[in-house]
């Protein structure tokens, strides 16, 4: 047997599990045929790990544009030259890319009707294995400063403790069964967010925070919890034919909860978007809000002011409470301990 189809969208999350669910792409070999999603499965999966590992974790993005996966040509021109100095990496991904090219000029001038090549069983078993070798051999390290930004607050233990606290009493509080962390980082707060069969999916726009979650999760062999990249001042659109082919994220909810811990302060000052902007997302994203208010005189509010002008006299604690007001009931409102922060907890009017 074989997969036809070698698609990344063929590979669909259940919590954190990843589950193939094209059952149909299965068919019954020809032995002497070659496989026929070997430029599909280079395309969805080989050639965005390379890029990730070699070039940028940004690459990753480029698949928004190239759903149907990255073109060859193009990661050969982007990767650096020392990948050619890896045997899988040169067959599997320039010495393809060439063929590629060299095939659609051959099209192009008239030279169509090349022979069908095909493969012995021995040929089939090195391909794969080549494959499957080239993949495990890449590595990506997340590093950067979005990754202790988590432990970078101006928490003393107790107002950590009591954020904590407060967080998991509103989530149960909640009736949630989904909730979507917005601006997770590594997920502390994510870890909060599950039990009672509760699944979460946590976004952050950074993919080493990302990262660092997931292999938290999976070294922990949790799957209740599900990272994902995505930046919430540019979320992912509906993409693909008529924009349909595939959903945007406000197509995907509205979840039971949305938790947006630290978050608005970047949003509203770094991003310079409104107040009542943000509210009005937020309730198109779930029906229900855990969201922390963090003041200007808070120091993490304050390392955004440093490099811009004060721009924003609507963004205090009244200028929040109006403008959530009018997209959401406020349920609780709980000063966290020790801390200039709020919590609110949210129900939507829509």
């Amino acid at each position: 047997m074989r997969l036809k189809d070698a698609s990344a969208y063929n590979v669909q999350f259940d919590g954190g599990r990843p589950i193939l669910i094209d059952s149909l792409s299965f068919e019954v070999a020809d032995p002497t045929d070659a496989w026929p999603a070997y430029r599909q499965f280079c395309e969805h999966f080989l050639v965005p790990l390379a890029l990730i590992a070699y070039r940028d974790a940004r690459c990753g993005l480029m698949l928004r544009d190239f759903i149907d996966g990255i073109p060859l040509d193009l990661a050969a021109g982007l990767l650096p030259w020392r990948t050619r100095l890896r045997p899988g990496l040169l067959a599997h991904l320039h010495v393809h890319a060439g063929a590629q090219r060299r095939g659609a000029a051959a099209d192009r001038s008239g030279g169509g009707g090349r022979p069908k090549r095909g493969m012995t069983k021995l040929g089939h078993e090195a391909l794969i294995d080549g494959l499957r070798r080239t993949v495990e051999s890449l590595r990506w390290e997340p590093r950067g400063a979005w990754i202790e930004y988590g432990t970078q607050t101006s928490y003393t233990p107790a107002a950590a403790d009591a954020k904590r606290a407060a967080v998991e009493r509103m989530v149960a509080s909640s009736g949630a069964r989904m909730v979507w962390d917005l601006g997770a980082n590594v997920g502390t707060y994510s870890s909060a967010a599950v039990g009672d069969g509760r699944r979460v999916v946590a976004f952050d726009q950074d993919a080493g925070s990302v990262e660092r979650h997931w292999r938290t999760l999976r070294a922990e062999a949790r799957a209740s919890v599900l990272p994902l990249v995505m930046d919430l001042t540019n979320p992912s659109p509906g993409l693909g034919w008529a924009l349909e082919e595939r959903r945007s994220l406000l197509d995907r909810g509205p979840a039971d909860l949305i938790m947006a811990l630290a978050l608005v302060h970047h949003i509203a000052i770094g991003n310079n978007v409104p107040l009542p902007m943000i509210a009005s997302l937020f309730a198109r994203l779930g029906r229900r809000a855990i969201v922390e208010f963090v003041p200007k005189e808070d120091p993490m509010t304050q390392r955004l002011l440093a490099a811009r002008p004060d721009i924003f006299p609507d963004y205090t604690l009244d200028g929040f409470r109006a403008a959530f007001a009018t997209h959401f009931r406020i349920h609780e409102e709980t000063p966290i301990r020790e801390s200039l922060r709020t919590l609110f907890l949210l129900e939507s009017r829509g």
